[in-house]
């Protein structure tokens, strides 16, 4: 049974009565080249640990089951997990949850599957199609609680896709780029156009993979004085820095004047023409003035 074909998910939605939540961002993918280029740029092994976010009708499950030791699937729907159960009932790797992805303990989910086919698992890779609302949140939410993934390869809108890839000094580089940016090199995976959807979507998709660096790209003295000037430099991104940064971490706008010019940074500049490395530098002049 091809999962993805929108006659299949036509005849799930009459047979159980399913309906699709607009809540939830629900879009069901019915493109097989997308959904090969995702499996295919994960990088699977009979090691690798998955964790699947909004696995839907399970057409993402149902490729990468095969090819890893085990896929947990995390559904919100309530209405989806009979559906689920079904359609993996041939896979005996698959654990499906039924709980809030943004609220799981993901640290406890990884603790208990340590194991797998009876040897330590070698990698745990992610893999999701994420509606645009809670994108950002689901993103940080493994990044800021440090979990040990590998690898994140999501599709999500590609307002989103192009936000987390954008460089300095472009229209779309923001705190989401900077952000993502610290904790991980990132490569396009696919586009993805509004029609591969049932149902369709009123925007484009695109899919990205999200490397998690072994090691930061720049070194800071204070990581939250970091994140403390990349939110409040962009939280008023028209405002040159001296004026946007005014008040960081406590700091009168003189001093924080002093802390650009011993960054090397003009202070007429704003957020959106920092590099990583000059948000890195920056913050480090700053923690030297909240000691004094």
């Amino acid at each position: 049974m091809k999962l993805y074909a929108p006659s299949t998910i036509k005849e799930i939605k009459e047979r159980y009565g399913f309906k699709i939540s607009k809540s939830l961002g629900q879009n069901f993918l019915t493109d097989k080249n997308v959904i090969d280029k995702i499996i295919g740029a994960m990088n699977l092994t009979p090691q690798d640990l998955v964790i699947e976010i909004g696995p839907g009708l399970g057409v993402l499950t149902a490729e990468a089951a095969p090819q890893a030791g085990k896929v947990i699937a995390v559904e919100i729907d309530k209405n989806l997990i009979p559906i689920l159960k079904e359609n993996m009932e041939d896979f005996d790797n698959v654990e499906i949850i039924n709980q809030d992805f943004i609220k799981i303990n993901l640290i406890n989910v990884l603790e208990q599957n340590d194991i797998i086919n009876g040897q330590k698992r070698d990698a745990v890779k992610i893999m999701g199609n994420l509606p645009y609302y809670i994108t950002t949140p689901i993103i940080m939410k493994i990044l800021e609680e440090r979990i040990p993934a590998d690898s994140i390869t999501i599709m999500m809108q590609k307002e989103v896709a192009d936000r987390i890839k954008a460089a300095p000094g472009s229209r779309t580089y923001g705190a989401l780029s900077v952000a993502v940016q610290y904790y991980c090199t990132v490569t396009d995976v696919a586009k993805v156009p509004k029609e591969v959807f049932y149902p369709q979507p009123k925007v484009d998709s695109a899919v990205l993979r999200l490397d998690v660096r072994k090691e930061r790209p720049v070194k800071l003295i204070d990581e939250s004085v970091f994140f403390a000037c990349i939110k409040n430099g962009f939280g008023q991104r028209r405002k040159t820095l001296s004026n946007s940064l005014s008040g960081v971490c406590g700091l009168s706008k003189e001093e924080v004047k002093d802390a650009l010019g011993e960054a090397g940074i003009d202070p007429v500049r704003r957020a959106e023409t920092l590099s990583l490395d000059e948000f890195a530098a920056l913050a480090n002049c700053v923690v030297s003035r909240i000691a004094k």
